[in-house]
């Protein structure tokens, strides 16, 4: 069973269709990119899921059950848009809040000192929100989505605000998160934190769903049969092998991209290639996560 399916969900404000039959299917303990340009409908797709709004059409389910207002404590949300009270102090805010997700004020307060600790914010629990930097702020919103341990975690441009160095904490958290049991969905504009992170993605453009399904699959589906080669000598179009592109390395060295539709396999594209020159290095050109966001989008 998933633990979240989304199904043909559609939202319209006034003539501007945000999200138009959507469906997703989000498995137990993975971490799920949401992936898409500004405006595509990831933002509203996400509001539905929490039950800040509602769609005009389609139905949510969390473990098989359609999603209710009260099952909304079972989600941790960090939204894009940050939202600390500033004069209240650093525990007193995450108090407050995991009291409202449902926590006793005992175990609130135990999980709070252990977050603290783990994130290297203990000095500053008795420090008002508006006294911590951007990053440490980013730091204390993160506790206040994970306090309570919620089966579903949604996180919005996660790492907008932190350094490399918190940034990359921050990556290793959600990674344990998930080795812990908990699910994901990873929201971002980064494709090299999708690259790093996420196990399954899904694509929306312009309110429709694109593509959907894990990293790997995703990546082999858009394969082109381009292979990057590395050589000293000169090499010639011949035949139906076709040069891409073409750069100088170190060391007399020349990198090329070359593609062979006729080739059954890549031994044959190597043995053409062999002929004419020394060849030092020759692998599949496998489309990035960012170049297939880019190819989609346009």
């Amino acid at each position: 069973m998933e633990l979240l399916t989304v199904s043909n969900i559609s939202k319209s404000y006034n003539a501007h269709q945000a999200l138009d039959d959507i469906s997703l299917s989000i498995p137990h303990q993975c971490i799920f990119g949401l992936l898409g340009p500004n405006g595509a409908g990831k933002t509203t797709l996400i509001r539905i899921i929490n039950r800040i709004i509602r769609p005009d059409a389609g139905r949510v389910f969390l473990n098989g059950e359609e999603m209710t207002d009260g099952m909304v404590r079972k989600i941790g949300y960090l939204p894009e848009e940050r939202g600390l009270y500033k004069k209240m102090k650093v525990a007193e805010q995450l108090l407050y809040l995991a009291r409202l997700k449902g926590m006793s004020a005992r175990d609130a307060r135990r999980k709070i000192r252990f977050w603290l600790e783990k994130l290297e914010l203990s000095i500053w629990w008795n420090k008002n929100i508006e006294d911590l930097s951007k990053g440490m702020a980013q730091k204390v919103q993160f506790i206040a989505t994970v306090i309570h341990e919620p089966d579903l975690i949604i996180l919005d441009e996660p790492f907008s605000g932190f350094d490399p160095v918190n940034a990359d904490l921050i990556k290793n958290e959600i990674l344990e998160l998930r080795k812990n049991g908990s699910t994901v969905i990873f929201s971002t504009h980064r494709m090299e934190s999708v690259e790093e992170l996420c196990d399954d993605i899904a694509m929306i453009n312009r309110s429709r769903k694109v593509l959907e399904g894990s990293k790997s699959e995703i990546r082999n589906r858009h394969r082109t049969g381009t292979y990057q080669v590395d050589f000293k000598g000169q090499l010639q179009t011949s035949g139906k092998v076709k040069i891409s592109s073409m750069e100088a390395l170190e060391g007399g060295l020349t990198r090329a991209l070359v593609k062979d539709p006729s080739a059954q396999n890549p031994n044959q594209l190597l043995q053409k290639l062999i002929e004419q020159v020394e060849v030092h290095g020759f692998a599949e050109k496998i489309p990035s996560i960012n170049e297939i966001f880019i190819s989609n989008v346009k």
